[in-house]
C-alpha cells in the first residue's frame, strides 16, 4: 500500500463518516475493555477460590514422610508450599529471628536445625518450631540470649530424637543486617546452610505436632502462596477482549488510511487526464 501524508490521514480522518465510523469503534473498544477487566476480575477470583481449596485440602491432609515430598537440593515448588509431612530426626543448632507477629503480637521465631539420619547420610531441614515475645531475648557481649530462666527453659534446644509433623514452606529471601550471633533476619535455607553447613532442604518445616510435645507456642500455618495467583482460562479470556479491542481501533485506522490512499490516486488521474 502506498504511504501517505499525515496531512492526508487527517483530511480523510476528519470527514463525518471516518468520524461516525471513529465513534462506533470507540463505543465497541471500550466493551471490549470493559469485557477484558471484568474477566481480569473474575480471574484473580477464581484464582483466590481455587487456592482457598487447595490449602483447606492440603491443611487436612495425612503427613507424608518428607523424602516422598521433598528432595534434598531440590529446587522448591510452588505446589509443594503447604505440605504437611512428617520427619524424625534431633535437633542442633538454633537461631532466633526477630521483627515478626504472630496473630497480631509482636514476635521472635524460632528456628532449629533437624538432622534427620539416612544409613551414612545426614540431611538438615530448618524447623520453625514456635515463637517467644521480643521481651524473653536479650543481648549479652553481641549474643542473642535469653532474659529470663523461665525463657531459657522455652528457648533450650530440645536433646534425643524428635518426630515433627509440619507444613513445607519456601525459604525466605536473606535480610542483610546488624544482627547479634544467634540471630538472622529471615528463614533463609541458602544462609542457614552456609551458617550449619551439610545438604540442606531448599524449604522449611512450620511445626504443626512434635513428639515429645513442643514447649513453644506454635506459629500458624503459612497461606498457600497462589492465593494471589490467577485463574489462567479467564486470563487468556480477558487478553483476548484487549485484543480485540485493539484491533477495532486498528482496522479504523486501515479504513481511512485506504481513503487517503484512494483520493491520493484520484487526484493524479484528474491531473493526467
Amino acid at each position: 500500500m502506498a504511504a501517505v501524508t499525515r496531512r492526508e490521514w487527517l483530511r480523510s480522518a476528519s470527514k463525518p463518516g471516518m468520524l461516525a465510523l471513529l465513534l462506533a469503534v470507540a463505543v465497541v473498544a471500550y466493551l471490549f475493555i470493559q469485557l477484558g477487566a471484568w474477566q481480569l476480575d473474575r480471574a484473580a477470583l477464581r484464582g483466590a477460590e481455587e487456592a482457598r481449596r487447595v490449602e483447606a485440602e492440603k491443611l487436612a491432609a495425612d503427613p507424608v514422610p518428607l523424602a516422598d515430598a521433598l528432595a534434598v537440593g531440590q529446587v522448591f515448588r510452588t505446589d509443594q508450599q503447604l505440605l504437611k509431612v512428617r520427619a524424625t530426626g534431633e535437633y542442633r543448632e538454633q537461631v532466633l529471628v526477630p521483627g515478626r507477629a504472630v496473630d497480631g503480637k509482636e514476635a521472635v521465631l524460632v528456628v532449629s536445625a533437624l538432622w534427620i539420619e539416612d544409613g551414612s547420610a545426614s540431611t538438615m531441614i530448618p524447623v520453625l518450631r514456635g515463637w517467644v515475645a521480643p521481651s524473653d531475648v536479650t543481648t549479652a557481649d553481641g549474643v542473642a540470649v535469653p532474659a529470663t530462666a523461665e525463657a531459657a527453659a522455652l528457648l533450650e534446644v530440645p536433646a534425643g530424637a524428635v518426630t515433627v509433623v509440619g507444613h513445607l514452606s519456601d525459604s525466605e529471601k536473606a535480610r542483610i543486617g546488624d544482627y547479634p550471633d544467634g540471630m538472622v533476619g529471615a528463614i533463609s535455607t541458602g544462609e542457614l546452610a552456609n551458617l550449619w553447613g551439610g545438604p540442606t532442604y531448599t524449604g522449611f518445616l512450620v511445626l504443626a505436632e512434635s513428639e515429645p510435645a513442643e514447649a513453644l507456642p506454635l506459629v500458624p500455618p503459612p497461606s498457600y502462596d497462589r492465593q494471589g495467583g490467577m485463574n489462567l482460562q479467564n486470563l487468556f479470556y480477558a487478553a483476548e477482549w484487549f485484543i480485540f479491542g485493539g484491533f477495532a481501533v486498528f482496522v479504523w485506522w486501515r479504513f481511512v488510511r485506504e481513503d487517503a490512499v484512494r483520493e491520493r490516486e484520484a487526484a493524479v488521474l484528474a491531473q493526467m487526464g
